[in-house]
């Protein structure tokens, strides 16, 4: 039987991403792919970045692991590994020069006002545009090379041993310790970031995708989290989770807000690490207990919310800077706009564009 819930968890953490991006892009942390905030002071609204950043990623890698189990059980290796790379790396490379090269124009359009493009023309100027949008596609990115490399891991262990032993462990008696204790793994894939990145260097790049860090909730998805005992283990704990998760959530905030949540030193504090990987079980088990079921919306968006995640950022980046550049709209009022925008434009984008050919495997990944 098909398992709603992590159907369910999956597009509802899409929609947060969406959420959070509109914060994250009038952050006043310079964070790189925000325009800037309002004024010197605290941005109080910026709790949400602090709330959401340290776990729903993580969490949307601990899926893709759990999911690329269940697709091995029913396909070949190569079978599955041509569909990832469809859906994966189509989007992540020739999309950029078809649809993200618009996101592009957008991200680079405050370092053109300051002169900085000066000299870049014609097909220079465009191949810029297209890097510089991948924005939010450094996910699919990662996720088509851990595919790669977990073809490469099954081969060390053909009869799933490894799997298996994951199962009892932490499927058995004690394994909510066990699973608590996993987080030592997501604490020590923070510390593997630069922590001094060095400017005009891939530095900077390197601690966007972290690839080594999003490497470890992707194989413990496929591995442990993957297993139905786990998950029942997951689904007796939920209130217990939840509850740890606000404790640990209030004291993040209280104790660092006004840093800069994303810098590498931010998230490899223990605090952060512990409610990150907190966040996660407790999402997980929150799910598996209360949402195992599905109806007409849900169905929609399991189908719909990675088009969703794909072709979102643009109605970001546009309307986002338009507003701050050419209106005297106070924030809130940008704040609002955005997020109404955000919530209805880009399913509107979505559906618009997998009903055009070529566009939509260009973009989407899907053949129709």
């Amino acid at each position: 039987m098909r398992k709603h819930w992590i159907d369910n968890l999956r597009w509802v953490t899409v929609l947060l991403v969406l959420f959070y991006h509109v914060f994250y892009f009038y952050n006043n942390k310079g964070v790189f792919g925000g325009i800037g905030g309002f004024g010197d002071g605290p941005q109080y609204q910026d709790v949400v970045m602090y709330i959401l950043y340290p776990w729903f990623m993580p969490l949307l890698f601990l899926l893709a692991g759990i999911s690329a189990r269940y697709a091995l059980e029913k396909l070949s290796g190569k079978e599955w590994f041509r569909a990832r790379t469809r859906k994966l790396l189509v989007p992540g490379t020739v999309g950029l020069f078809v649809f993200h090269w618009m996101t592009g124009y957008f991200n680079t359009a405050v370092a053109a006002k300051t002169g900085a493009l000066d000299g870049v023309m014609g097909v220079g100027r465009f191949l810029l545009w297209a890097v510089s949008g991948t924005g939010p596609l450094w996910f699919i990115q990662d996720l088509w090379l851990f595919s790669l490399l977990l073809l490469l891991i099954r081969k060390l262990d053909p009869s799933d041993r490894f799997h298996d032993g994951c199962g009892r462990v932490f499927g058995g008696k004690t394994g909510m310790v066990w699973l608590l204790l996993l987080g030592v793994l997501f604490w020590a894939g923070e510390q593997l970031l630069i922590r001094s990145p060095r400017p005009e260097s891939p530095d900077g790049l390197y601690n966007l995708y972290k690839p080594l860090f999003y490497l470890v909730p992707f194989l413990m998805g496929y591995f442990v989290f993957s297993n139905d005992a786990v998950q029942n283990v997951l689904g007796r704990y939920w209130i217990q989770l939840l509850g740890a998760t606000l404790a640990t959530g209030i004291l993040l905030v209280v104790f660092t807000f006004g840093q800069d949540n994303t810098s590498p030193q931010y998230l490899g504090r223990p605090l952060n690490c512990i409610y990150g990987w907190l966040a996660c079980l407790a999402m997980m088990a929150w799910f598996k207990a209360r949402f195992d079921r599905t109806n007409a919306f849900a169905g929609y968006m399991t189908r719909a919310s990675f088009g969703i995640y794909v072709v979102h950022y643009l109605v970001i980046v546009s309307l986002g800077y338009m507003m701050k550049t050419y209106t005297t709209l106070p924030p809130i009022a940008m704040y609002v706009i955005l997020g109404v925008a955000v919530f209805t434009l880009s399913p509107l984008l979505y559906e618009i564009i997998r009903r055009i050919p070529f566009i939509r495997w260009c973009v989407l990944g899907e053949r129709r």
